[in-house]
């Protein structure tokens, strides 16, 4: 099981840290994460770019799914996810609030919130699927 402080470190150098997405609190089955509202995640006309939520939720759910992997599972892949926006921002914090709907053998569900931190006003209800990866065998049959 990783803790935030983990979970933060895993994500140095990639997609999330880009973001500015910061993990505040990691359970089994729930991970919370907050970002600065910036510029370089605005849209061109002024407000929050949904992309930029979408990668925000799918990124929290992500790092969800990593802490609850069954074992024997070495990573996974989103196969689907939905998102509705309901209000956006041009400024402060926004936080996501990811847990689990469903952990199998083969696929896991998450959903997040994002909110607005200051406001408190809910800007996105997220769900993704994760389909669970195992190592491959080679396909030899043994005798």
């Amino acid at each position: 099981m990783m803790n935030a402080e983990q979970a933060n470190a895993r994500a140095k150098g990639f997609f999330p840290s880009h973001i500015g997405m910061h993990f505040t609190h990691v359970a089994h089955g729930e991970i919370h994460a907050e970002c600065e509202v910036r510029r370089e995640l605005m849209a061109p006309n002024g407000y929050l770019h949904a992309g930029a939520v979408v990668t925000f939720a799918d990124s929290c759910a992500g790092f969800g799914c990593m802490a609850t992997l069954p074992d024997g599972a070495d990573g996974f892949t989103t196969v689907e996810l939905k998102t509705n926006h309901l209000g956006t921002t041009r400024d402060g914090t926004i936080l996501c609030r990811a847990v689990v709907a469903h952990t199998g053998r083969t696929t896991q569900v998450w959903d997040a919130v994002v909110t607005h931190k200051e406001s408190g006003r809910t800007l996105a209800l997220f769900r993704c699927t994760q389909m669970i990866l195992y190592p491959r065998t080679t396909g030899v049959a043994q005798s």
